[in-house]
């Protein structure tokens, strides 16, 4: 049987038991096996499955994933969003549509402390919105600010996707933090003017935020830095390491995790319930996160060594377009795949296969890995499966339906793909800083 044939029943199988309600991560899996025992026997599929498996678990980088899934619990339930969105708003003043720039900045700050999207967006849902809604803001653009603000933590490091990226791709994950700072930076920049563009278009749209505070003078205004200084230096902590040399990603990840539980005491917010939950929460996503990468690891260790691999890197080489349609055409394949597939699956299934043929068409994999991940933010708004949207209807008030948040969306999803060509025909938009730092 011809691989193109075995490729097309693979993708079936996994098709039809998603279908059928079976999680991805039992799919990916279930196809993986049932595909080495019919090619090796169940003596050598086990074997080679496992081995597989077992070898993406023993990746040292893969440790900071749960640091940094700690973290991001444990500063969730410390109060610090709401302390952190407060001084900004007032530190912003009085001008229109001073709150939903305010949203962006702050989805910047938890995104660089965090790394994982659905909590941002839970945390802003929760603090943002309502406020947003109750000074008369637009309904769409408050929606829209929310999920696309929150959806920066794909990119803005400590990004997990980029840890998951670098590890499928076999890449430097120091690099590929320093080179999506930029662009997550320009997509922050578009949103703001965005905002303040169709405010000024349209002054209905966000009244001005009036509260005494937001009056005073700027060096007055000043006092109100309490709640920027324990993120900020949290921050600082983090990249700081990393970008110096001083830690590896991992050991950075611990130290956010412990500066986390350290920001949480001095707030008088740490406690052991408190604790017990941030831990539970971060045992049930890093679990989920973990089967998935079982699943996709063992799927395409399989397909590669069936030849799968080598067939699907042939076709793309083997077109004849210029080297940059490929790209094109490889990021088409993943919006493709984020209707149907999640994140993790999307890059262990196809990474592994893109990344040689981006060396080989002479890109840098780092620069191709940032195009991925704006790729995946994309995804994470797009409709139908858009989790931004799902995770923002959890905890939206009532009366906001989720094609509410489907309609909202889509002006920032254009902004997403304008700041993806700009990163696609502007490689060292991504890749000046990592030069900088070597």
């Amino acid at each position: 049987m011809g691989i193109e044939i075995i490729t097309l029943l693979i993708v079936a199988s996994l098709l039809a038991l998603m279908a059928i309600g079976v999680p991805l991560g039992i799919t990916t899996l279930t196809v993986s096996l049932a595909t080495a025992i019919l090619y090796f026997g169940p003596r050598a599929g086990f074997f080679i499955v496992g081995a597989n498996v077992s070898e993406v678990l023993h990746k040292y980088e893969l440790i900071a994933v749960p640091f940094f899934v700690f973290m991001a619990n444990v500063l969730e339930r410390s109060g610090i969003a709401k302390s952190l969105f407060d001084s900004m708003a007032i530190l912003g003043g009085r001008f229109r549509g001073s709150v939903g720039v305010q949203t962006c900045i702050v989805a910047v700050v938890l995104a660089a402390m965090s790394g994982i999207m659905g909590g941002e967006i839970v945390m802003l849902g929760l603090i943002a919105l309502p406020q947003m809604l109750r000074l008369g803001y637009d309904k769409k653009l408050s929606i829209g600010i929310i999920c696309a603000a929150g959806a920066l933590a794909t990119l803005i490091p400590p990004s997990v996707v980029l840890i998951i990226y670098g590890l499928a791709a076999q890449v430097s994950i120091t690099k590929l933090f320093a080179a999506s700072v930029v662009p997550g930076l320009i997509l922050a920049s578009l949103y703001i003017t965005y905002i303040l563009v169709r405010v000024r278009l349209n002054p209905a749209m966000a009244p001005i935020y009036d509260i005494p505070e937001t009056g005073l003078p700027f060096l007055k205004r000043l006092t109100f830095l309490s709640g920027v200084i324990l993120p900020g230096l949290l921050i600082g902590a983090v990249l700081g390491v990393i970008y110096s040399g001083v830690a590896t990603v991992t050991e950075a990840a611990a130290i956010g995790a412990v500066g986390a539980v350290v920001v949480a005491g001095l707030r008088r917010e740490l406690s052991w319930r408190m604790a017990r939950d941030a831990m539970r929460q971060t045992v049930l996503t890093v679990g989920s996160i973990i089967w998935l990468v079982l699943g996709a690891v063992s799927l395409i260790g399989i397909y590669n060594r069936i030849g799968g691999g080598d067939f699907l890197r042939g076709m793309l080489t083997s077109l004849d377009v210029a080297p940059l349609t490929v790209i094109i055409v490889m990021m088409l394949i993943v919006m493709v795949l984020g209707t149907f597939l999640e994140w993790i699956a999307i890059i262990f299934i196809t990474v592994p296969i893109f990344a040689p043929v981006v060396i080989d068409l002479g890109f840098d994999p780092v620069w191709f890995g940032v195009l991925f991940a704006m790729n995946i933010q994309i995804y994470y708004l797009s409709p139908p499966f858009g989790p931004a949207c799902f995770f923002l209807k959890s905890v939206a008030p009532k009366g906001i339906e989720l094609q509410h948040i489907f309609a909202a969306v889509l002006p920032f999803m254009a902004l997403q793909a304008i700041g993806l060509f700009l990163v696609l025909f502007f490689p060292q938009l991504a890749l000046w800083l990592p030069s900088i730092l070597e």
